[in-house]
């Protein structure tokens, strides 16, 4: 469970998480401490947008590439355990992008909006705001989305009655829940 911030050297990152391409825009407002890790802020991400953590993922910020280095990786990545987020948005207005499952490619453009002191009584990472359900897991990156969308609002549509069934009966991209998403970040450690 996150811990209430009372340490006057501790910023508070307010960040806006875009899904880039999507229209209407899928996007979320959370406010995480800054002495996060990359690493954690991927999971305060993956806990927002609603995200299952089963893929890979990566920032690239300024060229660089972060994330968990692997013997397997095709160019070097920095080891994003290593870096916290004040580190690398200690400016208002930075923007940088974090990219998730490599195979349906999902980016996320991540601005800094504002860096504050922690607010007493608060319980950080937070949500404080957010548009649209986020996109099931491996329905094919945001074309995907595309059609999938257009397929189970079309009951004529040849995968309608397919991808309802693989989505579980009903999806509704449109619904945003604060409340759901807030009790994710408070697992997020």
């Amino acid at each position: 469970m996150p811990t209430e911030l009372v340490d006057s050297e501790i910023q508070i990152v307010q960040l806006k998480i875009a899904l880039r391409e999507s229209k209407p825009s899928i996007w979320r407002r959370v406010m995480a401490p800054g002495q996060f890790s990359l690493y954690k802020l991927h999971k305060v991400i993956q806990a927002a947008m609603g995200w299952t953590d089963s893929h890979l993922h990566q920032f690239n910020i300024n060229g660089l590439t972060y994330s968990i280095p692997s013997s397997e990786d095709w160019q070097p990545v920095i080891d994003e355990r290593r870096h916290k987020v004040i580190q690398i948005a200690a400016l208002e207005k930075r923007k940088f992008i974090y990219e998730y499952d490599f195979g349906d490619s999902w980016m996320h453009n991540i601005t800094v909006e504002k860096i504050t002191p922690p607010e007493t009584g608060v319980k950080y990472p937070v949500c404080i705001g957010g548009k649209r359900a986020c996109p099931p897991e491996d329905v094919g990156g945001i074309w995907g989305y595309s059609e999938f969308l257009a397929a189970i609002r079309n009951p004529k549509h040849e995968e309608h009655d397919s991808y309802l069934e693989w989505i579980g009966g009903e999806f509704d991209p449109e619904k945003f829940n604060l409340e759901q998403t807030n009790r994710a970040l408070q697992r997020v450690r």
